[in-house]
């Protein structure tokens, strides 16, 4: 299968990265992503730096009587450091979706890029005890970069406030709120994430996650994902997901990934 393909160059990949930037202080701590969950991590990356976080997902979404199957190749994220307190933001990806009616595949697959992601982040207050570290970001969705099959004729925009809290040394607790408009559509959908994450040993973590929007004129959406992260060194880490609806829509989410920071 195409996706284990995927996951097999990513794991020999991050044996590579993992060679290169093994001499690499401590300096900077430990990395901190914004994949593999839906939340998006308040933490900026260290001025000065890029941050590369990248993967594979597969999604099987719909009914019996209609389903679309879209496996993306090229969950790319690319995070600058800019200034202590802001960081400049692209990402783009290449997507391929079967659709199936009453259990038979369609011929004609929709496939190409998505539209490129262009956002930043902004860090706002550090963690001070009971408070919550605390970030913004937002992003654009040019649909002119965008492939015939996923081109949308408006450019998306979203935003979210993000927060987390540490409750000790083994686990933290962050959370998302915002808001996103595109897909062609003018409707406003309220975002939510919440997840929670533990630290099994110094490399290996696990987390579970809430997320979903309240679209204003749809019906609420739910979802869940859980998985584990697993750090290489302090620039390198493995992710993979698994993932469902809790509402009707996804009924499968699986996804792989790498997240590396090079050196300054």
């Amino acid at each position: 299968m195409q996706i284990r393909r995927i996951i097999l160059l990513t794991f020999l990949s991050c044996l590579s990265f993992n060679a290169i930037f093994s001499q690499e202080t401590n300096k900077l701590g430990t990395l901190v992503t914004d994949r593999p969950d839906q939340t998006e991590s308040p933490t900026l990356v260290p001025k000065g730096y890029l941050q590369i976080e990248t993967g594979a997902f597969y999604e099987d979404a719909g009914e019996d009587a209609f389903k679309q199957k879209t496996t993306t190749f090229n969950t790319t994220l690319l995070r600058y450091g800019l200034l202590d307190n802001l960081e400049l933001r692209v990402g783009w990806d290449f997507a391929e979706t079967k659709t199936e009616i009453n259990s038979t595949e369609l011929d004609d697959i929709e496939s190409g890029l998505s539209p490129l992601l262009l956002g930043a982040k902004i860090g706002i207050t550090e963690e001070k005890g009971w408070l919550p570290e605390i970030g913004i970001l937002g992003h654009l969705y040019l649909p002119f970069t965008a492939g015939n099959d996923f081109k949308p004729e408006t450019t998306g925009v979203d935003f979210r406030f993000s927060f987390a809290h540490t409750l000790n040394e083994k686990s933290s607790f962050s959370y998302n709120l915002g808001a996103a408009w595109g897909d062609d559509s003018p409707e406003a959908a309220y975002v939510y994430t919440v997840v929670y994450g533990y630290s099994i040993t110094d490399n290996l973590g696990v987390y579970a996650e809430l997320y979903g929007d309240f679209p204003e004129d749809s019906r609420a959406n739910h979802l869940w994902d859980a998985g584990f992260t697993y750090l290489l060194s302090d620039s390198i880490q493995l992710d993979a997901t698994v993932g469902s609806g809790i509402t009707d829509g996804q009924n499968l989410l699986l996804s792989a990934g790498v997240s590396v920071r090079l050196p300054n």
